[in-house]
């Protein structure tokens, strides 16, 4: 699985904020500029309402230097666009920019990560968009019903806050990055009206952590603590922004602290992440079942049951995984994360049929980088005839998916780093790399950066950041698995074979290329001992 990011954890309405002062506005924030009464209020309306145009002319400027610099990856997209395959359907919703653009991304996720929904707070007016909207999933009626409210009552700066962070939640389940300059005004647009209120600094952290942005992140979510020390969001998104900058220590700290002011499902599920970044998957597990049974909400249900499908699978734990998912989905059959984890645990277990299918649906439904590469190498894996063309169709969206993140304002190093590293321009995922590990120092860019340095035969300068991505005590496979073949490549073969042998006991099926690339390894050292 690939690493879950933090920045996009569903996350319960502020309905018990306390109260808040207006500060003095921030030195070269014009957010907090409060505008004549009805003056830009149409046209920020307008701008909520028109659907990312600006960026589409970036991206379209995008498309026109990549079709020059990437003339093959271009071609190959069009032939895919073309060849009726079922995945040609492809499309980041929202968006006239088709995924015919070549150009590439970033991480965790990230999920992946690890990429979790990010709820809203309540409005402050009857008729706007409720809290169960979002918690249902019903984004396109919730904007849409707070685009309504907005009209009639456009100086609401709670709602022009949901709006904002709907925006947010919508381009991460859209795999839409064009939303994120809406969110922005949106946001804007609530501290023009009500300067310094919580909701609205909360929901540019946000913002910032979506778009990989994380000192910005911790910086809008200090803000928002100072205003009300328990909004959740705020809350959560600080532990993201420290989980993501590498800041472990802290974050556990500001674990805790969440845990004090606002306990509770989001706070719970970010909890067990600090833990298992330890290495303390016990206590993951246990804080993590706590949470799923405590959750009643169909979207919490399945976004817990997710969370614990990713924790065994990252143990190799495919059958548990495989339970959890299944309940993820009785919850919410449409539910992305699920239905991506599901087909991984499928692949790892020798479901490959099954496997192939589930990641075609849902990359059909949210092209983002994590699941295309998933998709590519089983393709690849596979063999069979056209796989290879198929796979490299694959690897091409991921740049069509970086062409529009960075149009939208995102960071996408760290994708960058990952996809291209095995599938791309080495080169550029060592520059990619290089500049995110001046960013932030997480495990995750470490490794990265090793792999990085690693293709590009710059193996004693990648050990040790292989070194510092498995010091945590993180129980990553892929990690181990890297950190050997480099090891591997600097002659030192008994702890080469201790990490390919661990990363093969931990998760045997943690990549469908790499896991085989770790065996075929492991027997050349043990033949050669």
């Amino acid at each position: 699985m690939p690493a879950r990011t933090t920045d996009s954890t569903p996350e319960r309405p502020d309905d018990d904020r306390a109260p808040s002062t207006t500060p003095e506005p921030c030195a070269g924030d014009d957010a907090h500029t409060t505008p004549p009464r009805g003056e830009g209020e149409a046209a920020d309306l307008a701008d909520a309402e028109a659907g990312g145009r600006e960026v589409e002319e970036k991206v379209e400027e995008t498309k026109d230097r990549a079709e020059a610099d990437s003339g093959q990856r271009v071609v190959a997209m069009r032939r895919a666009a073309d060849g009726g395959r079922r995945w040609r359907a492809l499309h980041l919703a929202g968006c006239a920019v088709l995924l015919a653009v070549a150009v590439t991304g970033g991480a965790i996720a990230v999920g992946g990560v690890q990429d979790r929904g990010a709820g809203v707070d309540a409005v402050s007016a009857a008729g706007a968009l409720s809290p169960g909207d979002l918690a249902r999933g019903d984004l396109d009626a919730g904007i849409a019903s707070l685009q309504k409210h907005l009209r009639a009552q456009p100086r609401d700066f709670g709602s022009w806050a949901t709006l904002g962070v709907a925006y947010v939640e919508q381009a991460r389940t859209n795999g839409d990055p064009s939303r994120y300059p809406q969110a922005q005004r949106a946001l804007k647009r609530s501290l023009g009206l009500e300067p310094g209120n919580d909701q609205a600094l909360a929901g540019q952290a946000a913002l910032a952590a979506a778009r990989h942005d994380f000192p910005g992140a911790l910086a809008h979510a200090d803000r928002a603590l100072k205003q009300n020390p328990y909004n959740e969001r705020a809350l959560c998104s600080r532990i993201d922004a420290l989980v993501e900058l590498g800041r472990y220590d802290d974050a556990v700290k500001a674990a805790d602290t969440a845990d004090d002011r606002r306990p509770g499902i989001p706070v719970f599920t970010r909890y067990a992440y600090v833990r298992e970044l330890r290495g303390d998957v016990r206590t993951a597990r246990e804080v993590l079942e706590r949470a799923l049974g405590s959750a009643h909400a169909p979207a919490d249900i399945a976004y817990v049951a997710t969370a614990l499908g990713q924790l065994a699978w990252n143990q190799g734990d495919y059958k548990t995984a495989l339970d959890h998912y299944a309940r993820a989905l009785a919850a919410d059959d449409a539910y992305l994360p699920a239905l991506e984890g599901r087909a991984r645990a499928q692949a790892a277990s020798g479901e490959r049929t099954a496997a192939v299918r589930g990641l075609e649906q849902v990359v059909a439904r949210s092209p983002l980088p994590g699941p295309l590469v998933a998709l590519g190498e089983l393709y690849e894996d596979r063999g069979a005839d056209g796989d290879r063309a198929k796979a490299g169709d694959q690897y091409a969206l991921v740049d069509a998916w970086t062409a529009l993140a960075r149009a939208g304002g995102a960071n996408t190093d760290l994708e960058t780093a990952l996809a291209a590293a095995d599938h791309g321009d080495k080169k550029e995922a060592l520059r990619a790399a290089r500049a995110e590990w001046d960013r932030r120092h997480s495990v995750h860019t470490a490794d990265a950066l090793a792999w990085a340095l690693h293709v590009n035969g710059r193996d004693e300068e990648a050990l040790p950041y292989a070194r510092r991505a498995t010091a945590t005590g993180y129980r990553n496979a892929v990690f181990l698995y890297h950190r050997g073949v480099i090891e591997h490549a600097t002659g030192d073969r008994r702890e080469a074979r201790t990490h390919l042998k661990a990363a093969l006991d931990l998760n045997p099926g943690f990549s469908p290329l790499g896991a085989r690339e770790a065996r075929t390894a492991l027997k050349d050292l043990e033949g050669n001992r």
